[in-house]
């Protein structure tokens, strides 16, 4: 009976000689082989980072602590399921397996939509999907010391084609951004996508622009010309969101982006001091002045800029209303 690891590399193998034909009759069947294979790939390198784990308790969707018997507990697995896109990601950080989450997450969402014989996407998008997969799965073989080119012949040659193209052309739409000067530090450095179809090979339409305000952009997979303020929202999202989700969610917090009162865009990052989209000041005292507490961003957009946090003023209003 196959390995788990040999039906990765099958299944890897499958998907990529799919995506060699160029044919987009059999793009769904690319994008189900290799994105299969790669989420096999990564659960076998979550079992060799714990070689002495038991297999089933590595990789099981859903665990459970049971009396050992003297006293302790165990974990003990409950089903047959194996932990999935969703879970893959947090279990890999855990176990020191690196994994580029973000490129696995739009060949899901493209396979998703494809097994209910529904998608938007181009034939070219699915296959830059499928592209940058490749570094994942190159990057899951070199972490268990594993050989590629051996495991996977002639696919690994047209990936290793692949990716260089894909590279090159992000090289160049990059090339043309290199030189803007961002009104915001987390735009400087951050992945540029289009907002029509998700693809990282979106170009300024005038390499010789400096000026974000004057910026204009183009996407070189669907061609769709995307409104920078959007883009910026979808970056500011994804370098944000996470952590946006974790503070509502844990202790009912707001930040760290907010609604731009200039604006209106979601661009204004907590830590700096102008909106990423509109380039707004953030212009007032994060202390307060009458017991030097913090004044949060979502304080100051609620109206509090006399520079008293929420409880003084609080406070204050009360004293007023009792005179």
């Amino acid at each position: 009976m196959p390995s788990l690891f040999d039906n990765a590399v099958a299944s890897i193998r499958m998907g990529v000689e799919d995506f060699r034909q160029q044919d987009p009759d059999r793009d769904i069947s690319a994008v189900r082989n290799f994105y299969a294979g790669v989420l096999l790939l990564a659960k076998e390198a979550l079992i060799r980072a714990a070689p002495r784990a038991d297999p089933e308790l590595v990789i099981g969707a859903r665990l459970k602590p049971v009396p050992n018997g003297s006293g302790g507990i165990e974990m003990e697995r409950v089903g047959h399921t194996t932990v999935d896109f969703q879970q893959i990601g947090n279990r890999a950080k855990d176990f020191g397996v690196n994994i580029d989450h973000r490129a696995l997450k739009a060949l899901n969402r493209i396979r998703n939509d494809m097994e209910h014989h529904y998608t938007d996407e181009s034939a070219t998008a699915i296959r830059a999907a499928i592209s940058k997969g490749f570094p994942v799965a190159a990057s899951l073989f070199r972490q268990m010391d594993e050989n590629p080119t051996d495991l996977l012949g002639d696919a690994w040659t047209t990936m290793l084609d692949t990716k260089d193209l894909y590279d090159q052309e992000l090289r160049e739409a990059r090339a043309t951004l290199e030189n803007v000067a961002w009104h915001s530090p987390s735009l400087a450095d951050a992945s540029i996508q289009c907002v029509a179809c998700k693809s990282e090979l979106v170009e300024q339409t005038d390499p010789d622009n400096e000026a974000q305000d004057c910026v204009e952009l183009r996407c070189r997979i669907c061609g769709d010309l995307p409104d920078l303020a959007d883009v910026i929202e979808l970056v500011i999202e994804d370098l944000y969101g996470a952590e946006a989700y974790i503070r509502h969610k844990d202790a009912g917090e707001d930040g760290p982006v907010y609604a731009c009162p200039a604006c209106g865009r979601d661009a204004l990052v907590e830590g700096e001091d102008v909106c990423a989209n509109c380039n707004e000041p953030l212009d007032y005292s994060s202390e307060c002045s009458r017991c030097g507490n913090e004044i949060t961003v979502q304080d100051f957009l609620d109206g509090l800029d006399g520079g008293l946090c929420s409880y003084c003023n609080w406070q204050m209003e009360k004293v007023m209303n009792e005179d």
